[in-house]
């Protein structure tokens, strides 16, 4: 099959707009972090009513400082859910302190709030609550513990909670720019509050040059080429989360009858990924689908409790044996789709026979 004929499960959407921005930063001489990463910095901030966020070089790094900056540290344990990106973890591990794996909501994927308090300890000591696949967690259960609570908005930039923008919810928020991610910096992060003190702590620690005092830093900072494209994504950023929506309705529309459980609505929702539950071997699928050139994958590659060889997380392996995800992003026209849900009309026959 050739190349052009393959549906990608994941595609950046750059255009001459994106083009023009880099070449603007290449021909100013200023590449590393200036004020391209300034204006990202506050135009990401204002688009949530924020002050001006701390731009990182990657989600993770974004993550290791919001521990930081909240204390975090050996001797304490941060609760973050098993069924999600490895990133978490890593923080977790990197600011000194213990990960609390907790187990999710099937039905959702989100951090399950009864399993979230039975693993509450006299040394909790903040909550990263993943907003996954642009569905809001349930802050209101979440926050009613009393913890710090980090929203990670990796995949969820532009959704809301009652009408309140995810980000703005917890003591503070990280963003990822990564390439598959709703806008890109090819890598990159941010971090977001409400607490100047917070976002002066993590901004202290982004960088280590040219200080009176010694103190452990570290080197996370953004640079201008990519700020400058993430300025261009962010302008765009209603038109693809619109254009999501409108490829979500093709595939309600042409996968309503299939054997199949469809996302979740809920309004404030977005689409980073669209993700159905099948009965059917899902890695079967998975190599079904890709001989008719359909990339699809796992919404998670591998739940962190199998990494750290726990057990008792009953929720995360429904999730985690039984969640598909379909090609959703911009650059997929209504075509694309149909032909991935025909695809999948063939694979989910081909595997109940």
């Amino acid at each position: 099959m050739k190349t052009d004929e393959i549906i990608p499960h994941s595609r950046p959407s750059v255009d001459e707009v994106e083009m023009h921005a880099l070449q603007n930063v290449l021909t100013s001489g200023q590449l590393a972090q200036g004020p391209q990463v300034i204006a990202f910095e506050e135009e990401l901030g204002s688009f949530h009513g924020l002050p001006s966020g701390v731009a990182t070089s990657s989600g993770t790094a974004a993550l290791h400082l919001a521990l930081l900056s909240l204390g975090v540290g050996p001797g304490d344990e941060v609760l973050l859910p098993s069924y999600v990106c490895s990133a978490p973890l890593h923080a977790a591990y990197h600011s000194g302190a213990t990960p609390v794996l907790v187990d999710v909501d099937p039905a959702t994927s989100n951090m399950d709030p009864d399993d979230l308090k039975k693993r509450l300890t006299s040394k909790s000591k903040a909550i990263i609550a993943v907003h996954l696949l642009g569905l809001p967690a349930d802050m209101d259960a979440i926050l009613a513990l009393g913890l710090p609570v980090i929203e990670d908005c990796a995949q969820s930039l532009g959704a809301n909670l009652g009408g309140q923008m995810l980000g703005t919810l917890g003591a503070i928020s990280i963003c990822s720019f990564y390439a598959t991610k709703l806008i890109t910096t090819g890598e990159g992060g941010m971090l977001l509050s409400h607490d100047p003190g917070l976002l002066a702590r993590a901004r202290d620690l982004r960088d280590y040059d040219k200080r009176d005092d010694f103190n452990v830093r570290f080197n996370y900072k953004m640079t201008d080429i990519q700020a400058a494209l993430g300025r261009s994504q962010l302008e765009k950023l209603e038109r693809f989360l619109d254009q999501r929506e409108e490829l979500a309705g093709v595939y309600r529309d042409h996968l309503a009858s299939l054997p199949c459980t469809l996302p979740p609505p809920h309004k404030g929702r977005i689409y980073y990924r669209y993700v159905i539950s099948v009965r059917q071997d899902v890695l079967d699928l998975i190599q079904g689908l890709a001989r008719d050139g359909i990339e699809t994958a796992r919404p998670v590659y591998r739940p962190l409790h199998k990494y750290l060889n726990l057990e008792g997380y009953s929720g995360t392996e429904m999730a985690w044996n039984s969640h598909l995800s379909l090609p959703i992003h911009p650059s997929l026209s209504s075509n694309e789709v149909r032909r991935v849900c025909q695809a999948l009309h063939h694979a989910l026959r081909e595997n109940s026979q």
